[in-house]
């Protein structure tokens, strides 16, 4: 029996990383994607899987990471982020092209290349890794919230346009992950970053990535549509329980 394939894109660090990891325990080859190929080189090597360059703003990028991988069994769309904190009306328009071009096209670059191979390997599945902010709106959140909306519309689209092929598809959407999320939408400030997990528990990437390797390995008739998880400490976006 021939080894099993996953994709794994953003998967430099935090969920990525954790998700490529959990996945080669269970047998997958690996391939990992992003654009910080040292850090990527070091994983596959650990692993056992391939590193292979990967911008998801890139149609070029996709194009040729898809043309290097062969048979996919799973692709777990993880590249996204957010940037900033700004109210809709001090909306930085660079920072929602950046947000929708890594959540939204960045998703759609990656399922259009592959879906061909995910239906072609029989049982395929595809994992978004969405956020509570698919669900909801907050207070100075709108490009990111807008965007998270949009990539879960265009995931749970697939599900009734794909109906009676051999592909699954599960929404994994997390509320406060601590990773380096908040660094990046905090334009690299450590401090700020703390702020958001501070007099919480948070949940942490291990935890996503065992969710979706139960989600890969669940029998081809059980498909596992939406998982939300949240930390104990987390009700919705912005309200905690904290701790002194």
């Amino acid at each position: 029996m021939s080894t099993r394939t996953a994709v794994v894109t953003g998967a430099s660090s935090g969920i990525g990383a954790a998700t490529a990891r959990e996945l080669a325990k269970q047998g997958y080859h690996v391939y990992v994607g992003a654009r910080r190929v040292d850090r990527l080189a070091a994983l596959a090597e650990e692993i056992g899987g391939t590193a292979l360059e990967l911008d998801v703003t890139s149609d070029e990028s996709v194009q040729a990471f898809a043309a290097a991988v062969g048979e996919v069994n799973v692709l777990v769309n993880n590249a996204g982020g957010a940037k900033g904190l700004a109210t809709v009306a001090d909306a930085d328009l660079d920072d929602w092209r950046w947000m929708w071009e890594t959540n939204v096209l960045g998703t759609l670059r990656m399922t259009k290349a592959l879906l061909p191979k995910l239906i072609a390997s029989g049982d395929g599945l595809i994992v978004t890794i969405t956020s509570v902010a698919a669900f909801h709106a907050y207070d100075n959140g709108s490009g990111y919230t807008s965007a998270k909306h949009a990539q879960a519309v265009l995931h749970r689209t697939l599900r009734g346009e794909l109906l009676g092929q051999p592909v699954r598809l599960t929404e994994i959407a997390p509320g406060a992950v601590e990773t380096e999320f908040s660094l990046v939408r905090f334009d690299g400030d450590a401090d700020r970053a703390a702020a958001v997990y501070q007099g919480i528990d948070p949940l942490v990437a291990q935890d996503i990535a065992e969710i979706v390797a139960f989600a890969a390995n669940r029998p081809p008739h059980v498909n596992l549509d939406q998982i939300i998880v949240k930390p104990r400490d987390q009700a919705g976006p912005g309200r905690f329980a904290r701790r002194p």
